[in-house]
């Protein structure tokens, strides 16, 4: 399954251990995970401003996240769309990468729930749909 984690999960699985941690590893072992310039241009200003890591350390990250996912020109979004313009990339992504799921904590990426085939849930709904028997996806 191809699907777009968000700069937040993907800061959250580097900060700390919890569900974004074993979330990420889960992805990247048996998903197709697309991102694009935007999300990681994100992860890397949050992973050295708000987690405090060394700029080496989070160009590391971006090294291995470049080599384990693949990079998507986002679509162009409607305007109205997503309350928040910034967000219309990680959408934008998620449509051109012909994904079936964007993973975030975002609030009002949450809200839009589902935009052109493509499911918008938290980690943790994720998760659930992932682990839950087959059929009740």
């Amino acid at each position: 399954m191809r699907l777009v984690l968000d700069s937040n999960v993907i800061v959250a699985a580097f900060a700390a251990r919890g569900i974004c941690a074993a979330l990420f590893e889960y992805c990247v072992e048996n998903h197709e995970v697309v991102l694009c310039a935007e999300i990681l241009e994100e992860v890397e200003r949050a992973l050295v401003r708000k987690v405090g890591l060394p700029r080496a350390v989070a160009r590391d990250i971006l090294v291995y996240l470049r080599r384990e996912a693949e990079l998507a020109t986002p679509a162009a979004i409607d305007a109205e769309v997503c309350r928040d313009k910034d967000d219309a990339p990680v959408l934008g992504a998620a449509v051109a990468g012909g994904c079936s799921y964007i993973i975030t904590g975002d609030a009002d990426l949450l809200s839009i729930g589902r935009h052109e085939g493509v499911h918008i849930v938290s980690p943790r709904e994720f998760w659930e749909r992932m682990k839950a028997p087959k059929g009740r996806k």
